[in-house]
């Protein structure tokens, strides 16, 4: 297998072949989805609502995402990982964000951070990139700001002028790419044409340079049958995978099914 660096990524958008992302957030996940060929992992503060069960991303602290991702990092063999830098060192200025991502890269090695923040916070991505660290942005729908606000919101034409001033800083900042959450699909293509590095979507229709999804979401790996949001592909059904193999399991030792001689030395 051959390692995907970042010239390798940024070189997809002028090749025009898209990049697949998928979160990730535990190590035998990171293995299965290296050897499926997926380009990019990205250990997502997510973490803090598909696996913590909690409402929002930001009670995830750096010592959480850097156990998580060390973790995916020692599964990948191919894959670019990137790490989310969680709250609040996005927004705490550019030294504490340099000292945030640099804790992440240098003790889970992981390829990348991302950071979420536009205009108002394109010096701060210029200071990581100047330390050495490879950012990829975050514009749209930012959910580190969702005390501000006030809820998970499609990013529409009212939101364009600003939106397009914020993708801009971020690639004159020295960000390798961008995603793009949660955007009216007119938008997305808009600002994918605007930018020369890649634009990975989420929520923001088919003309982004790539596109990401949660792994639990396009899994259906979840406790609850929750309604996905309208742009999730769910790819398969592992709720229902993983409670049937649950109560077979319970059933067989109740009933002294299992194990059986062939499980008994």
């Amino acid at each position: 297998m051959t390692k995907i660096t970042l010239p390798k990524i940024k070189a997809l958008k002028q090749e025009g072949r898209k990049i697949v992302a998928l979160t990730v957030y535990d190590y035998p996940s990171a293995r299965l989805l290296d050897d499926a060929g997926i380009d990019l992992l990205l250990v997502g503060d997510s973490l803090g609502n598909v696996v913590q069960g909690k409402t929002t991303t930001l009670s995830v602290t750096l010592d959480e995402i850097i156990y998580h991702a060390e973790m995916v990092v020692r599964g990948v063999q191919q894959s670019f990982v990137v790490v989310d830098i969680p709250f609040p060192f996005c927004q705490l200025g550019a030294a504490e964000a340099v000292r945030a991502a640099a804790r992440i890269i240098k003790e889970t090695l992981a390829d990348a951070v991302k950071f979420e923040g536009g205009e108002n916070r394109a010096s701060t991505i210029a200071a990581l990139v100047d330390a050495g660290i490879p950012v990829l942005g975050h514009c749209g729908l930012r959910p580190q700001e969702i005390r501000q606000t006030g809820g998970y919101f499609v990013q529409r034409e009212s939101a364009r002028e600003q939106l397009l001033r914020d993708i801009t800083a971020v690639e004159k900042a020295g960000a390798f790419a961008v995603v793009l959450e949660c955007l009216e699909t007119a938008l997305a293509k808009e600002a994918t044409n605007l930018l020369k590095i890649p634009t990975i979507g989420i929520g923001a229709g088919p003309f982004c340079d790539g596109q990401v999804l949660v792994f639990h979401d396009f899994l259906g790996y979840k406790p609850e049958q929750n309604r996905n949001p309208k742009y999730v592909r769910q790819y398969a059904d592992l709720r229902l995978t993983i409670f049937a193999a649950a109560r077979n399991y319970a059933e067989d030792v109740r009933q002294s099914i299992f194990p059986g001689k062939e499980h008994s030395f």
